[in-house]
């Protein structure tokens, strides 16, 4: 190891992690790829948001696959059918926002704001949209295994989503605090 500990890449992660509202999802998610991160605040947040896709690819196809399961009521079909346009939503924009942060690289001043600003709003919209697509489940009479199935999948994919407009917004507020 090199130095002290609190200079190794997952030290980083973890300390930067300690931003998020859930931490040790945060820490689980990003940890396997401390190798590329090191300990850069950019790579960090572009990592955070390509993971938030990857969960939001795989949660959308998980929402699709429920639409097939056998005795599925019309109520929860029409529910998920609702919530696949919303995590389509959501991937657009966060696709958009891991190409957005990419262009931050050699951004400076108002330029960086920009392009920092719209994936922030972007990453807020798809979090949105995640809980958007939750809120076809309200209620009692969507009880069930769809249900619960549906909900603990996309809550995680808005927790991960969540931690990364966390690391997001760490990474521009650190960043206009060294570029006055």
């Amino acid at each position: 190891m090199a130095g002290t500990a609190a200079s190794s890449p997952t030290d980083f992660i973890k300390s930067s992690c300690k931003a998020t509202r859930y931490p040790e999802l945060c820490v689980g998610c990003l940890s396997g790829y401390a190798s590329v991160i090191q300990r850069n605040e950019r790579r960090l947040a572009l990592t955070a948001l390509s993971v938030s896709l990857a969960r939001a690819r795989s949660g959308a196809a998980f929402v699709a696959k429920m639409t097939k399961v056998r005795g599925i009521k019309p109520r929860e079909y029409q529910a998920a059918k609702d919530c696949i346009e919303n995590m389509v939503d959501s991937v657009d924009r966060l696709s958009q926002s891991v190409r957005e942060l990419g262009h931050t690289g050699r951004a400076v001043g108002r330029d960086f704001l920009w392009h920092v600003s719209n994936v922030q709003t972007w990453v807020s919209a798809a979090l949105t949209d995640e809980n958007t697509c939750l809120d076809g489940f309200a209620g009692h009479l969507m009880d069930g295994n769809v249900k619960v199935a549906i909900k603990r999948r996309i809550n995680n994919v808005a927790q991960v989503t969540s931690n990364a407009l966390a690391l997001v917004d760490r990474f521009a507020s650190r960043h206009r605090a060294r570029n006055p």
